[in-house]
């Protein structure tokens, strides 16, 4: 059997045809054996220390942890590189992230950045059917899981629809929940859009990662079940730390 059709043959694993691999994936190859040794939240040897253990260059060690870091598997500590747990894994549904955090065992919170009013523009006053110019709720709020910072969110919607938002929710807790509980309203019908960016300077330190960590930015517009807009969405979601599934059935 030729390597090409054994499954097991180290191209596999991301090795090219010809064998010859840069030294800092040889390394992160066998840091990923460290980090299994080592369980969730163990620390990591000094970058010095494993590049003496790797016989490597320190700069060497460094790419390979960079690597590691943006797909999910070490996090900075303080001044450390520790072992991270599993990426919370968030179905695509009309449920909010809050309701897909509970569901893993992990306690969601929300920090709250800013609650304000400002004046629809023409694309925003479009999408919530409103006028241009007419009032609508900005919220932004930091995403946190278990007091760890995943993501920031921003949400728009028209003050017409929801004028006491200020005085009546209270920012920490879940969005929908609250207009299930108060307003017997829930997004029904909703449409996502998801693509790759880097965070700007602030919306790294607000989340607390570095600017060049790859994020998931996701575009929400939902309906309520009257077919009404009941809002829009802007959530940056940490690349290292989350995951998106759906749920796709064809039906006969």
């Amino acid at each position: 059997m030729s390597d090409a059709a054994d499954p097991h043959a180290p191209i596999r694993a991301g090795i090219p045809e010809h064998g010859r691999v840069p030294k800092y994936f040889a390394v992160k190859t066998r840091l990923e054996s460290v980090l299994d040794e080592l369980g969730e939240g163990g620390l990591l040897p000094t970058e010095r220390e494993l590049a003496a253990r790797f016989e490597v260059a320190r700069e060497t060690v460094r790419q390979a942890l960079r690597e590691l870091l943006i797909q999910g598997r070490v996090r900075r500590k303080g001044r450390g590189t520790v072992v991270a747990g599993p990426k919370l894994v968030q179905p695509l549904s009309t449920s909010s992230c809050t309701e897909g955090v509970r569901r893993q065992g992990r306690t969601p919170r929300r920090q709250l950045i800013a609650l304000e009013q400002l004046d629809a523009d023409p694309v925003l006053a479009g999408e919530l059917r409103i006028g241009a110019g007419a009032p609508v709720w900005h919220m932004e709020r930091v995403l946190l899981a278990d007091d760890e910072r995943v993501g920031l969110e921003s949400t728009y919607l028209a003050v017409s629809r929801l004028p006491g938002l200020a005085r009546d929710f209270a920012p920490d807790t879940s969005f929908y929940a609250f207009l299930r509980e108060h307003l017997g309203v829930e997004p029904v019908s909703v449409d996502e859009r998801i693509e790759t960016v880097l965070a700007t300077p602030r919306e790294a330190l607000l989340i607390g990662t570095p600017p060049a960590l790859p994020m998931l930015l996701l575009h929400r517009s939902s309906r309520d079940a009257n077919g009404e807009p009941l809002e829009r969405v802007r959530s940056l979601y940490r690349g290292d730390r989350f995951s998106f599934t759906v749920h796709l059935d064809k039906k006969a």
